[in-house]
């Protein structure tokens, strides 16, 4: 019996690495949240962090894992932080996946960004060696994640679940 796809929220720093993370939506072997279009996250962005935060928590609701994208300049970005934080604390389970070996639209590769969770600590351990920061391999990004992508999510469930 085929298990049912999980429904996932994606984390990236959406004007820098958009396009790559459309890729990774489009696997297909987990269920994503809708994609924001450029001027609907415009409109929510300026009406404020309280607006952002709203937005943020209602797309997370009846979500089971995050999957953080960690492109260059994910690890310093506010509202990724934010999720992070959320998405633990509602009990989801938290993944990352470097990007940097994905192709990019200009056709080149980025450089790998810093492990986002390194800023987080849960009880007396650090964030980062609770949850995966998972790097594909530099030859086949894409398929690598293909293979792995609903593994990584339900090993993130699980991981969280082992913290209730």
């Amino acid at each position: 019996m085929e298990q049912k796809k999980r429904q996932v929220f994606y984390n990236f720093h959406y004007s820098r690495d958009n396009w790559v993370a459309s890729q990774i939506r489009n696997i297909g072997v987990v269920e994503g949240n809708k994609p924001v279009s450029d001027n609907d996250w415009e409109e929510v962005a300026n009406k404020g962090d309280e607006s952002i935060k709203r937005w943020i928590d209602s797309q997370m609701n009846m979500r089971s894992c995050l999957i953080v994208l960690v492109g260059a300049e994910t690890a310093n970005r506010k509202w990724v932080k934010y999720e992070i934080q959320h998405a633990w604390e509602k009990g989801m389970g938290v993944v990352g996946i470097y990007i940097h070996n994905f192709t990019r639209k200009n056709g080149r590769h980025d450089v790998q960004g810093m492990n986002p969770f390194s800023g987080f600590s849960f009880g007396s351990s650090s964030f980062d060696r609770i949850v995966e920061c998972y790097n594909p391999n530099p030859f086949d990004a894409y398929n690598d994640v293909k293979e792995h992508l609903s593994e990584l999510v339900e090993q993130a469930i699980e991981i969280r679940n082992s913290y209730r």
